[in-house]
């Protein structure tokens, strides 16, 4: 979303490029009755690989937030202007979400409203806000009263019909809530329910501002290997903390559980260790430097992504490629070979437009 400055942490910029290629991979199977289950979301409680991908590329917006964030008021920036910056941003963030939703066909009777992009998009906007406008121990206060919110209102809140404390597909406040509020509007596949609701972007933000604590480790000058240590004792203790709650709450990726948003934030404290570890082995770094090129424009590749999978699902190509495929390998990695061929054609594209100095910034 930023053209690349001597400021920027390439361990950053290949995450987010992982993260984004992983993003591609997961959404462009060339045929969804033949997919490894790891390329799946779980349909209810457990998590996958799938399930990984979308609240790494929200921790990192966040450590985005302090890193740039912080820049521009150390270079005297006011912070009205930059409010009103990152408000045009996630407004058009959002709209971006909506053309997705209705590319090719625009109708917009039954728009589902929620979306990645408009996820994205209101984290991003919340998540500047209050790095702002507190320090670093306010925003640990502002993650523990989010999650204990959140917590308290999924188990405590009697859902007509079902109840307090029930967290089951049919029966659960975040569904009760997107079925007030956002009726004819949700995800076409679950249709009285959405993944990126209203309820559940309360522990999506918390996953956000963890982030953001990241990106105050990073800032504060401690040493490479100091650093690497740090998110990794961190990672491990919130691994270890999600896991801890299961018994009260189980770790579920459409309802954003508090378990699952500790697991997803330790785990991305461990990724970004290890990609820091990477980007400091000059060979290794090297032959990884395509990430890099998808981190440095991962939303102008999200775009691509979900027009072109659209434009080749509606025109029989992604149908023409996996049955191409299919008759020297087998239906499940001819799927997975489309997937990847996505991947690359992405890579590429990434590639070109780092050689050309094209940077999607609004």
């Amino acid at each position: 979303m930023t053209a690349p400055s001597a400021g920027r942490f390439a361990s950053l910029d290949l995450f987010r490029g992982a993260t984004m290629a992983s993003m591609i991979l997961v959404n462009n199977a060339g045929s969804w009755q033949h997919v490894y289950p790891q390329l799946l979301h779980k349909e209810w409680d457990g998590w996958t690989f799938t399930d990984t991908v979308f609240p790494f590329f929200l921790w990192i917006v966040g450590v985005a937030v302090t890193l740039a964030t912080a820049r521009r008021l150390e270079k005297g920036q006011p912070r009205r202007e930059l409010l009103a910056h990152t408000l045009r941003r996630a407004v058009i963030l959002f709209c971006l979400g909506l053309f997705l939703t209705l590319f090719p066909h625009f109708n917009f009777e039954g728009l589902r409203i929620p979306g990645v992009l408009q996820r994205i998009a209101i984290c991003y906007l919340l998540a500047t806000l209050i790095y702002l406008h507190s320090t670093w121990r306010s925003q640990i206060a502002w993650v523990v009263g989010l999650l204990a919110s959140y917590w308290m209102l999924m188990a405590f809140y009697p859902v007509p019909g079902c109840g307090a404390g029930a967290l089951t597909m049919d029966c659960n406040f975040a569904r009760y809530v997107d079925g007030l509020l956002l009726e004819g509007h949700m995800y076409q596949r679950t249709k009285d329910w959405d993944p990126e609701g209203i309820v559940s972007t309360i522990p999506a933000l918390t996953t956000t501002l963890l982030g953001v604590l990241a990106g105050h480790l990073m800032r504060s000058g401690m040493s490479a290997p100091e650093l690497i240590r740090r998110f990794v004792l961190t990672g491990c203790v919130l691994v270890l903390a999600g896991y801890a709650l299961t018994p009260l709450m189980p770790i579920n990726k459409p309802l954003w559980t508090v378990p699952y948003t500790l697991l997803m934030a330790g785990l991305s404290f461990a990724a970004l260790a290890l990609w820091e570890t990477v980007a400091r082995a000059p060979r290794l770094a090297r032959w990884l430097r395509p990430l890099e090129f998808v981190g440095m424009n991962a939303i102008a590749l999200y775009l691509f992504s979900g027009i072109m999978g659209r434009i080749t699902a509606q025109t029989g190509l992604r149908e023409w490629l996996f049955d191409l495929f299919s008759g020297f390998l087998h239906p499940y990695d001819a799927s997975l070979l489309f997937a990847l061929l996505m991947v690359g054609t992405g890579t590429l594209l990434g590639w070109a437009m780092y050689r050309k100095g094209w940077f999607l910034k609004f």
